[in-house]
């Protein structure tokens, strides 16, 4: 029975990837990617010429029913993100649901997530977080802060380069002991780690350039001891 394999990728260093996860990659008959653009210079590094198809959080019903079609004709299928591990923070979930509900099998093939690599070296005790994704560009982003800084556990989440700035001072203006882990590039060449209470944190960004994605990992004065 055809199978949807949901395969991590790397978040930026090509060599971290697993012989599973290029060996899915070959042999499924098709790759559906966020961006097909990203993960052919992936299949380029490693010489895969299994075809791609796009799927994003823009791509309408009509392609998830035709995802479908493809499993019902006996086809096996790979999904993948522009990076780390799909349907954290990006629409695979979505088509994860479809697809189980449809009845077919999904696979896992575990691999990078920025999250985890992030929490692994912020220095804080993370046997317990709260991953929130991306804050809110507008609604809800006041209530996305607050709940923040009010919890009992480590906070995850990503950031784009323009608005990392104005999102740690508007943490800092909740809160100005927040300590934090900021990671820039994660795996990257020009990968960079911040630490300390934001107001440093912050002042030690504005030093740098400002580029890449980030992931912010923090400590709150209500964590459990």
């Amino acid at each position: 029975m055809s199978a949807l394999y949901v395969v991590a990728t790397p978040i930026g260093n090509l060599e971290d990837i697993s012989k599973r996860a290029l060996r899915t990659l070959s042999e499924v008959d098709l790759i559906l990617c966020e961006d097909t653009r990203v993960t052919k210079k992936l299949l380029d590094h490693y010489q895969i010429k299994t075809p791609c198809l796009s799927y994003h959080q823009h791509s309408k019903i009509g392609k998830t029913e035709y995802i479908i079609g493809l499993l019902k004709a006996g086809k096996d299928l790979a999904l993948v993100s522009d990076a780390g591990t799909p349907g954290i923070s990006d629409p695979g979930g979505k088509l994860v649901s479809m697809v189980c509900q449809s009845g077919f099998k999904v696979y896992p093939v575990p691999g990078p997530s920025a999250a985890i690599a992030a929490a692994s070296i912020s220095g804080f005790p993370v046997d317990r977080f709260f991953f929130m994704g991306f804050p809110p560009q507008k609604k809800k982003r006041k209530k996305f802060f607050e709940e923040a800084v009010s919890s009992k556990y480590p906070v995850i989440f990503y950031e784009s380069t323009y608005r990392i700035l104005k999102t740690l001072e508007e943490l800092k203006n909740m809160d100005s002991s927040l300590e934090l882990t900021v990671c820039r590039e994660l795996t990257k060449k020009f990968e960079t780690i911040y630490r300390g209470e934001i107001g440093k944190v912050i002042e030690d960004i504005k030093k740098g350039e400002i580029k890449g994605e980030f992931v912010v990992v923090l400590r709150t004065k209500n964590m459990i001891k």
